[in-house]
């Protein structure tokens, strides 16, 4: 590991409502905004991690056929809150609880309390999905994600678990799309595919930068999944956090973290190394700083599973 992670006890704080994904968070002058979700996202707010409000349900301007997570936003300079969606349709494979995940896009001029959708970016082909799958949950698609936007605010990285098709294209996989396509993004993101960001996001083919170990279809399916990144200052460089899953039901083996220089490199992310065995499903670090985020953390930080803390996660060089 070219960094080294100690995991500090701390007194116990709880994000508020239930965390059934990634927590995204924004600051807005002196206020921390957060979101959870357990098939819808809820907002909460407060003056800063430890003084966060009830949740407030957000609103969509349109309905879908299916829950939906709120796992990643984005500020952009004009004060535009732009957020990104997992979907998990119904009636995928009639008749039992399996799904197929699918990754949108939603913008909001009001911090979150109302959303526009502008529409499906992210989507696994037809003819991945598996309704023989063994897992406990999905019958293949993708979700499970973050998004990153690179210090030139050029590119917008979508890192994502791709849950279908041949073995050897399942796992934690990654797209990305120019941030001034924002608006309009449907048809705009491009997935990475043997070395060439060459895939359309619709239906577009996948090559895992963390690939499983057992497929997903089977009933011992061994694989990461669920990453969420920030960018740390101390050490200049990403870090990813990863859930390792082991067995139907998505057993949880343990927490991994992985670091990379570049969201660029797709390439360039270190193997992933156990800083936690077991835990709970959604590892996540959040800032303590002023306009620390989800994204954006320093030498000590909250480390998160499952929307609690009990722990400061703290790097070293």
């Amino acid at each position: 590991m070219p960094y080294k992670v100690r995991l500090h006890p701390v007194s116990l704080l709880r994000l508020p409502g239930t965390v059934d994904c990634n927590s995204p968070a924004h600051w807005v002058g002196e206020t921390l905004y957060v979101f959870t979700s357990v098939g819808h996202p809820y907002l909460s707010r407060g003056e800063d991690l430890f003084s966060l409000g009830e949740t407030q349900p957000c609103r969509f301007n349109n309905e879908v056929r299916g829950g939906r997570w709120i796992e990643s936003t984005w500020v952009a300079e004009d004060g535009s809150l732009y957020g990104w969606y997992h979907l998990e349709p119904y009636g995928i494979c009639p008749g039992t609880n399996l799904t197929a995940p699918q990754i949108g896009a939603v913008r909001s001029f009001d911090n979150g309390a109302t959303w526009e959708d502008l529409g499906i970016v992210l989507k696994a082909p037809e003819d991945s999905t598996d309704c023989s799958a063994q897992n406990g949950y999905f019958a293949g698609g993708q979700g499970d994600f973050c998004v990153m936007l690179d210090h030139k605010a050029e590119w917008l990285y979508f890192f994502f678990g791709n849950y279908g098709g041949e073995p050897q294209e399942q796992g934690v996989c990654v797209a990305k799309m120019l941030w001034i396509e924002r608006d309009n993004p449907m048809g705009k993101v491009w997935k990475w595919h043997q070395g060439k960001w060459n895939e359309p996001g619709i239906m577009g083919k996948t090559t895992p930068i963390f690939p499983v170990t057992t497929a997903w279809q089977r009933e011992d399916c061994e694989a990461f999944w669920g990453p969420s990144i920030h960018y740390n200052t101390y050490l200049d460089c990403y870090v990813m956090l990863l859930n390792r899953a082991k067995g139907q039901g998505w057993k949880q083996e343990g927490i991994y973290i992985s670091f990379n220089e570049e969201l660029s490199n797709p390439l360039g992310w270190s193997e992933p190394q156990k800083i936690y065995d077991g835990g709970q499903w959604y590892p996540q670090v959040i800032g303590l700083g002023r306009k620390e985020t989800d994204k954006l953390a320093g030498e000590i930080a909250r480390f998160f599973m499952g929307g609690i803390s009990q722990w400061e996660i703290v790097f070293s060089q």
